[in-house]
């Protein structure tokens, strides 16, 4: 039955959304930072046998307005963390290549020194995120009790490029053939302690079951008409 009463749109917008919409998948936008160049023969290295990464002593940031005002910086100096960074052995990318790794062996035991004490991680099927490290192992025993090891997770892309973050693309495998409905992206966040690389945020979005199509529009569109109608309601979002 229709209403208009704006005491019950709240509900009937979360149930909207709920049913309809998967959460979306995080985006991550790096930060603005100048640019850094792998140069193992560049000046500013030291002769140390470790390819350093070389910084440009100044880059220039012109201001986007009408203000044609030119800020020159230095060069960050090298700090603790940096040094320490210098000093793992493990990439963020293969932290997370060894995360799946050991998932798949069922060997939590490996897997949970790829953790940082204070994980968070989400997986956007559940209500709530998992926080720290004992909830995280829980919740990827109670994942791998609950399906045969024939079931595989395989990482169809995988960046590299970052140090402390990584994004991956996969799916499952069934004895060596693509499991229905098994598609995700993850997205990992990582930092170094005690010369250690470990997650320390991770969220995992998985391909839904249910596909609503150009549905999904039309709920977005009623969805807006009601904000745009009932203004008030954009405070209980």
């Amino acid at each position: 039955m229709a209403t208009n009463n704006p005491a019950t749109m709240p509900v009937l917008m979360s149930s909207a959304f709920s049913r309809i919409f998967p959460p979306p998948p995080l985006h991550f936008y790096p930060k603005k930072s100048s640019p850094n160049f792998i140069s193992p023969t560049s000046s500013s290295t030291r002769d140390t046998g470790k390819t350093r990464r070389w910084v440009p002593r100044t880059f220039l940031r012109v201001s986007s307005s009408d203000d044609p005002t030119v800020a020159v910086a230095s060069a960050p100096t090298k700090t603790s963390s940096d040094a320490d960074d210098e000093d793992v052995i493990d990439s963020a990318a293969d932290v997370v290549r060894n995360f799946y790794t050991g998932i798949n062996a069922r060997d939590l035991a490996s897997v949970e020194d790829l953790i940082a004490d204070n994980c968070v991680y989400e997986d956007l099927i559940f209500p709530r995120p998992f926080v720290g490290r004992k909830e995280v192992l829980q919740f990827f025993k109670k994942f791998i009790d609950s399906i045969s090891i024939d079931l595989q997770f395989v990482i169809d892309d995988l960046s590299i490029e970052d140090s402390s973050a990584v994004g991956v693309t996969w799916h499952l495998d069934w004895k060596k053939r693509p499991f229905p409905f098994s598609k995700g992206c993850s997205f990992y966040r990582l930092e170094v302690a005690d010369k250690k690389r470990r997650i320390v945020y991770g969220r995992d979005s998985v391909e839904p079951t249910i596909k609503p199509g150009e549905t999904a529009l039309i709920a977005i569109r009623g969805i807006t008409w009601l904000l745009q109608k009932f203004p008030q309601l954009a405070d209980r979002l």
